[in-house]
């Protein structure tokens, strides 16, 4: 996956509460193993209403999403973050996530930051005005054109496989070497393990 230090650019103001996996992404898309292509399902139920925000010509091509309280809850798919990404989002500002999609955006190369409510509401303001944010994860920080700075927590873990584009595979070659020395030893200790031979 592509390394996340910096996004910045024009924000979408969604702000709804409550948005579960099914509003990210229909049950229907879920035939697909595939990770290109969903974001035209994505929100696909919202998008029904003329006038929504992901169609708004204004935030066409939008880095980063605003969003309510909860967000990502409900089933675990991995679609939702897959659909995000799809639309060519990579942050997420909400007061909170279910742990199952805050974890499965972290490995696909979404940054869902945290930040309270009255910051939310902020960013939505300075949203809705046209103005770019930009989300600094090397500085935790999420700033704006008129001199508002808000940092945010993250797991440093998590922070680590953003900033270096790890996903659970990548996290696993850069133990290779290790993973070699064992495999040598244990072939040289336990050759019967090596060719099956019965002992």
């Amino acid at each position: 996956m592509d390394p996340i230090s910096q996004v910045e650019g024009r924000a979408i103001p969604f702000g709804a509460k409550n948005v579960d996996t099914d509003i990210i992404i229909p049950a229907k898309w879920l035939k697909t193993i595939s990770r290109e292509g969903l974001g035209e399902g994505a929100f696909e139920t919202i998008r029904a209403d003329e006038g929504n925000v992901f169609d708004d010509p204004a935030y066409k091509g939008a880095p980063i999403l605003i969003a309510g309280d909860n967000f990502g809850c409900g089933s675990s798919r991995e679609h939702a973050a897959w659909a995000i990404l799809d639309l060519g989002i990579r942050a997420v500002i909400a007061p909170s996530y279910s742990d199952i999609f805050s974890g499965n955006a972290v490995k696909n190369g979404i940054l869902p930051v945290v930040l309270p409510q009255e910051v939310i509401d902020r960013l939505m303001e300075v949203a809705k005005d046209g103005h770019e944010i930009t989300v600094d994860l090397e500085n935790q920080t999420v700033t704006t054109p008129f001199q508002d700075r808000f940092t945010f927590e993250i797991d440093p873990f998590r922070k680590h496989c953003l900033l270096g584009g790890l996903d659970e595979v990548s996290l696993t070659l850069e133990s290779s070497d290790a993973i070699t020395t064992f495999e040598d030893r244990r072939s040289s200790a336990h050759a019967w393990i090596a060719t099956g031979t019965n002992i």
